[in-house]
């Protein structure tokens, strides 16, 4: 298998570019090097030992992995692979758009728009190659190269090709620890992200048209005629989703029905990806293959593929998709595993040679494990499926019966196995729905793709005759939403997931391939050894019982003691308080700014199988406050919401509010004088309601912890006066320990026996303040950038105290 081994080297060496950073001359000097060395070893040296080494091992004796080809070859190609990949790095100089990312002042950019504009639901997303920039402030442009993503207004007629001149500020785009947004546009070729503000006259300026190729012109034309004649043929929402299987276009599909695909796996169907062409390529090879016979058919398929890629736009994701999907039915018609694997091993590599970057495009990732699950999955599933239907059928039923549900079954199983652990740590939802709906759905979209495909291009030539071929394509997309929109509603279709760590899927796949490559030798051999049932056997319910003794110890753990528990989660900022009550009951005080890390301490504590919080109370609307709750109370949902504090003026609050809106969550305004009472005694009073949030304070028997998440200065003075409260055993410290929200006099009024305070290591404004620290000295201070998280626990008479570090 050379082809395979040297493609794969080619690809490994582009990765290990990326990850070493040497720049592409010493990976071109190691390339000559290892080739000189070669070169000589085989004019002079010529070995035993070295010349078998040389040839890939002894052909008499070569083992499994041997690779048949010499391996200094392999490791040429893995320099070639990390010397391609450097060569696409730029250097940030005056004369790189990038190099003006970050000014104080507007800029005015010029350029050419590179693709057809992505119109959401509130903006639209220019990609320009820019050649001149200028500040405001100076009317002498300035030639640069480079590309940027430009967010526009909606409403602007632009279209591919346009000469534009923008005007606004010029950014790097944002990463945080979730999703690097710079990342993903620099592994397009874009280092810079351009804000147009409001008014779409000013921000980008029609300069001149049709600069853009004819090629893609023509392409792009004839998208949006086609995209304009389902609208004319279909209602909606059908043929906004037969715009989007057909086309690629999404922009139109509803959220609710966009929502209903993603929770039943079936967006697959909508999305242009390899994961979609391989499914579609089945289906053609089944369809033509039937009507026009199994070589025509191939032919037949390959004709529709291309026909479908060219309607969906041809863009550079679109075209290595339908490479891949052409591939897996290529190795599908063939039957052979090892040829398929040798294809698809080449294609990737002649892809990544074009554009290194490729290998970090999920649709590519998606695209190559899809048909990889065909090529290696389909057969053996089918075989089997036969062999399982003729212990009950006969045998040439059984066969008969393996094509259909292979088609509309096996092959999806075959896709989706391969790309869960994708799908998992891209989009961190998990469909139970999807087995089912899968099937259901997928024999529908030969009639959805060719009656839709056929009506649309019927229509453009004599729209009466598209109309009536749309007539017979309707009761098929009508079918998909209906049952997509079923599944969806039925309860625990879709499970929102922590996120996974690349370890994790790198594992997963490490398990499947070499079960893939040795499971039929280790099972035999496991047999041999320890015979056929016994120890196997005995094995299973040994490891059964160690399973459920962990989850019955976790859960003893997690169950209520019967004291209150208040935790300070450490999550990289700002505030994040779950208290558990004696009776077992959850609630968490606002978030903190990391996801991952508010996520990871919730699932930690929480109950096993809970899954839920009784109650969230958003004590403070700020961005610090509230940035990880948008996406945790989707894994996390609460039973009932107590806010207060702005509700639309950060990002977050506002993404928080559609969050619980969306998971129908109560949510109740925070007054003053409110009480959640806790059981047994406990509660959580609303001290106070300011517009910067609340004050609480958590009390049980002689346990008092004042809470100032809100706290302003107007709150704290009122507090101070307030004759009715006493010291406290629990004080946090406000805003991360801001000095005048801290003063002495705030934190003597309450005699506190441990101050609180939240924290990031090394936070980006010096918090907590010297003047902080110095009213606190002779108390005793916890910090979470110290500390770690820091738990209080209580029976209502004492206090325990633990912390994560000493």
């Amino acid at each position: 298998m050379p082809l395979l081994w040297l493609s794969l080297a080619f690809v490994c060496g582009v990765i290990l570019g990326w990850l070493a950073g040497w720049p592409w001359a010493t990976w071109l000097a190691l390339a000559g090097l290892v080739s000189s060395l070669f070169i000589v070893y085989k004019l002079v040296i010529r070995l035993p030992a070295l010349h078998r080494l040389a040839q890939g091992g002894d052909p008499a004796s070569r083992p499994w992995w041997a690779v048949g080809l010499p391996y200094p070859v392999l490791m040429i190609a893995l320099c070639l692979g990390a010397a391609r990949f450097q060569s696409t790095q730029i250097s940030i100089t005056p004369q790189q758009l990038a190099w003006y990312n970050d000014r104080e002042t507007r800029q005015v950019v010029e350029g050419v728009i590179l693709a057809p504009p992505e119109r959401r639901d509130q903006y639209t997303l220019l990609t320009v190659e820019a050649d001149r920039i200028r500040s405001v402030e100076t009317p002498a442009f300035t030639s640069v190269g480079g590309r940027l993503l430009a967010r526009a207004p909606l409403g602007g007629n632009w279209r591919y090709g346009d000469r534009v001149g923008l005007e606004g500020w010029l950014s790097t785009p944002f990463a945080n620890e979730e999703f690097s947004y710079r990342d993903y546009l620099a592994h397009q070729g874009i280092y810079s992200y351009f804000n147009c503000g409001y008014d779409k006259e000013v921000c980008a300026q029609i300069l001149q048209r049709d600069l853009g190729s004819p090629l893609w012109s023509a392409i792009y034309s004839l998208r949006q005629r086609a995209v304009e004649m389902i609208y004319q043929l279909y209602p909606d929402p059908e043929a906004s989703l037969m715009a989007g299987i057909l086309l690629g276009v999404e922009g139109g599909i509803p959220e609710p029905v966009r929502r209903a695909f993603n929770d039943t796996g079936t967006s697959h169907i909508i999305a242009i990806s390899g994961f979609n062409f391989a499914i579609v390529a089945g289906l053609f090879v089944g369809f033509f293959g039937w009507l026009l016979g199994r070589w025509r058919g191939m032919l037949a398929a390959f004709l529709g593929i291309a026909l479908y890629a060219v309607l969906a736009g041809a863009s550079a994701g679109v075209v290595r998709a339908a490479i891949m999907g052409g591939l897996g039915v290529f190795a599908a018609q063939i039957g052979r595993r090892q040829a398929g694997l040798n294809s698809l091993a080449f294609v990737a590599a002649l892809m990544a040679l074009a554009n290194p970057h490729v290998l970090w495009d999920v649709g590519f990732q998606l695209s190559f494990m899809a048909t990889l699950g065909l090529i290696l999955y389909a057969d053996p599933l089918s075989e089997w499926f036969t062999r399982v239907a003729a212990r009950r059928l006969p045998l040439s039923t059984a066969q008969r019966l393996s094509r259909p549900v292979g088609e509309y079954f096996l092959f999806t199983l075959a896709a989706q196995l391969t790309t869960l652990a994708l799908i998992l740590y891209y989009f961190r939802r998990f469909s139970l729905a999807s087995l089912v709906a899968n099937p259901l759905v997928l024999p529908a979209q030969p009639g959805v793709m060719i009656l839709g495909g056929l009506s649309a291009l019927a229509g453009m030539i004599f729209q009466p005759l598209g109309q009536v071929i749309a007539y017979l394509a309707w009761p098929f997309i009508v079918y998909t939403i209906r049952l997509v929109e079923l599944f969806a509603r039925l309860p625990g279709a879709a499970w929102t997931l922590a996120p996974l760590t690349p370890w994790v899927v790198l594992a997963f796949y490490a398990l499947l391939f070499g079960w893939t490559a040795f499971g039929v030798r280790l099972r035999s051999s496991v047999t041999r050894r320890l015979g056929e049932t016994g120890p196997p056997l005995a094995w299973m319910v040994l490891a059964g019982l160690g399973l459920a003794t962990v989850v019955a110890w976790r859960a003893a753990l997690a169950a209520p003691d019967g004291r209150l528990h208040l935790t300070m989660l450490e999550v990289g900022g700002g505030d994040a308080i779950l208290i558990q009550t004696p009776s077992g009951r959850n609630l968490l005080i606002n978030g903190g700014l990391s996801p991952n890390a508010l996520s990871d301490s919730l699932g930690r504590r929480l109950p096993p199988g809970a899954g839920r919080l009784d109650y969230l109370v958003v004590a403070a609307a700020s961005e610090e406050q509230l940035a990880a709750l948008p996406s945790v109370v989707e894994r996390f949902p609460p039973g009932h919401a107590l806010w207060s504090g702005p509700t639309a003026g950060e990002y977050s609050a506002r993404q928080l509010r559609q969050a619980l809106n969306r998971l129908r969550v109560p949510i109740t305004d925070a007054q003053a004088g409110q009480s959640l009472e806790l059981g047994q005694g406990a509660r959580l009073r609303v001290l106070a309601v300011e517009p910067r949030g609340a004050v609480l304070l958590l009390e049980w028997g002689k346990f008092r912890a004042l809470l100032p998440v809100g706290l302003d200065f107007d709150s704290m003075a009122a507090l101070i006066k307030d004759h009715n409260l006493s010291p406290m055993t629990a004080l946090l410290l406000a805003d991360g320990g801001y000095a005048p929200l801290n003063p002495p006099e705030w934190i003597e009024r309450w005699q506190p026996q441990v101050a609180l305070l939240s924290v990031a290591a090394g936070d980006a404004e010096g918090r907590p303040d010297p003047e902080t620290l110095k009213a606190l000295e002779g108390y005793t201070l916890l910090r979470t950038d110290r500390n770690g998280w820091i738990k209080l626990s209580t029976d209502g008479e004492r206090m325990w105290v633990e912390v994560e570090r000493k």
